[in-house]
């Protein structure tokens, strides 16, 4: 049973909303989200990646980094930028990205159903990202972006869902990146929490770091509070629910900075040795069990043996396993892609023709475009409590910083 909270929001005053709302910290860089932020006081970079109003030799991890998210996100609230309901409530946000629309429903989850892995995970998290988010978290007593989490679709939510978006939304904007965002209060928050309870499990889409990092938070506050009763808001984070159905997953793409020895040559036979190889003028890998590389100024279609892939397998049937245990690992000699240097992963929203350009312009040797992991194979892995391989989903559009904040008290 998952359990679901309305909460008292932090959320943009009236017209500010589009302002304020910021891609996710973990999306952009220092430098890219200085240019994002550049003449706009409001964005809520500064409070989410706060070192980018610090000298560019700051650490990003240094103690002045959450000092200044915090001052910047009293500075927000003091100057009304954000301002705070007075009443608990929960929201629809919708996004609409190239004629496609997911809507989630914006409230808080237990942590405890995290730890019980109600809220099931796919991914391992580093202890540096941890650190960092659950420092941030405390700085700002706030849960500043929401743990992105899919559900196998139910039909009651979906129709109540509806219903609350024929009302007036709260926000209506457009970002920079051409996806359309809609907010709406809903009507009925106690309809929303008894259609979840029938929901037997949410899955991590996006956010793990933030999910791991509210938990912490949380047992740090629990730890401090002699008083504890497991009543408190901080038992609570802050989360967006989507329909499984809903959901776009593009393609996590590979680059090989260096062939090594190998010749491009070379490294073309060997790939034939693996799969039926063929030169292609359409680089995407129409399905499952297919990939392209682009390699010496040619693009190939590389197609494994349909029957070599135990499809009972969740783990290893998923294309960016074939693609590290037939291809980078034996070929390349790959072994770890979570550190070694000579591979990069690109988000498949920069598209195939940015992978030709690292190529060509000598940034990269190679390049590998995927097919994309579907959210079934994601549900899948996470049912029988494994792990994905590192950069196995990029999903898009990404849920914006600053529109919907919790508070831990």
């Amino acid at each position: 049973m998952l359990r679901i909270h309305p909460f008292a929001a932090i959320r943009p005053a009236p017209s500010h909303e589009s302002k304020v709302a910021s891609p996710p910290y973990d999306v952009v860089t220092a430098e890219e989200a200085r240019t994002l932020a550049a003449g706009n006081p409001e964005c809520f970079l500064r409070v989410s990646r706060s070192e980018i109003d610090l000298p560019t030799d700051t650490d990003p991890y240094a103690p002045i980094v959450y000092q200044t998210a915090g001052t910047a996100f009293n500075r927000f609230l003091d100057e009304e930028i954000l301002i705070r309901d007075r009443e608990p409530r929960m929201f629809l946000y919708r996004q609409v990205w190239q004629h496609r629309a997911q809507v989630g429903l914006v409230c808080c989850c237990h942590v405890d159903d995290y730890e019980r892995d109600i809220i099931k995970k796919h991914e391992k998290t580093r202890r540096i990202k941890e650190d960092d988010r659950t420092r941030h978290v405390l700085a700002l007593n706030a849960n500043a972006g929401p743990v992105f989490l899919a559900y196998r679709d139910v039909e009651e939510i979906a129709l109540r869902a509806q219903q609350d978006m024929n009302a007036r939304p709260m926000y209506h904007f457009v970002a920079a990146d051409g996806v359309t965002h809609t907010v709406w209060p809903v009507q009925d928050a106690s309809e929303y929490e008894r259609a979840f309870r029938r929901v037997p499990a949410a899955y991590v889409a996006d956010g793990h770091h933030r999910a791991a990092s509210a938990a912490r938070a949380a047992a740090e506050r629990r730890a401090g509070n002699p008083h504890h009763r497991g009543d408190e808001e901080y038992n609570w984070f802050l989360a967006a629910l989507f329909p499984a159905s809903q959901l776009r997953i593009l393609a996590y793409n590979r680059i090989l900075r260096t062939l090594g020895s190998m010749t491009a040559e070379a490294a073309v036979t060997q790939l034939g040795y693996i799969g039926r190889i063929t030169r292609t003028h359409h680089p995407i890998p129409e399905r499952a069990g297919v990939f392209c590389c682009y390699i010496a100024g040619c693009w190939y279609r590389v197609e494994f043996d349909a029957g070599s892939i135990d499809p009972g397998d969740p783990i290893a049937s998923l294309d960016v396993s074939l693609i590290q245990d037939r291809v980078l690992g034996p070929i390349f000699g790959i072994g770890d892609p979570r550190t070694d240097e000579r591979i990069d992963f690109v988000g498949g929203i920069r598209g195939r023709q940015h992978l030709q350009h690292l190529v060509d312009s000598g940034q990269a040797a190679a390049a590998f475009a995927l097919h994309p992991t579907s959210i079934e194979q994601l549900m899948a892995v996470s049912d029988a409590g494994l792990i994905m391989p590192p950069k196995s989903t990029w999903f898009e559009p990404k849920l914006r910083s600053g529109l919907l904040i919790h508070s831990l008290d």
